[in-house]
């Protein structure tokens, strides 16, 4: 298994370096980098820090690296909390603090406290389109059929 080498800057002293649960996981954990707990209300949003910049390279004309947040499976499906944005995207020429933004989807409020695992993050290589307007474009056999043409 190949690594890529990250750089890391504690923008806090107490942000924890984010870490790899298992030999198999795919992601990292990012921790809360925050000075007490923080509540949210069911249905709220908020960003919260994790007191780290990263540094994995820089974007070019040949492609790059992109880090991609996700939400923490068992804060999900336990306790609501998932990303209010869907998946977070950090640009490889990014080089501020990593916040994660969440809502609270459940019932009941959630509390998150210092140094809590909230989400986790994984590296992707990025390729850059090269867009070419055409007047029609190939046809396959599924055609422009979306959205459960395939049966439920």
């Amino acid at each position: 298994m190949s690594s890529l080498p990250v750089k890391f800057k504690k923008l806090r002293p107490d942000a924890k370096v984010p870490a790899y649960q298992t030999l198999g996981a795919a992601a990292c954990d990012l921790s809360a980098a925050i000075d007490a707990p923080l509540t949210v209300e069911p249905g709220a949003r908020t960003l919260i820090p994790t007191g780290l910049a990263l540094d994995f390279g820089t974007s070019s004309a040949d492609g790059s690296v992109v880090a991609l947040i996700f939400a923490r499976s068992g804060l999900a499906v336990k306790r609501g909390l998932a990303l209010s944005n869907g998946v977070g995207v950090i640009d490889a020429d990014y080089r501020g603090e990593i916040k994660v933004a969440v809502v609270n989807l459940g019932a009941e409020p959630v509390t998150v406290e210092p140094g809590d695992r909230i989400a986790q993050m994984a590296f992707f290589p990025v390729l850059r389109a090269a867009f070419e307007e055409v007047p029609e474009i190939s046809d396959t056999e599924r055609g422009a059929g979306g959205f459960g043409h395939t049966g439920v």
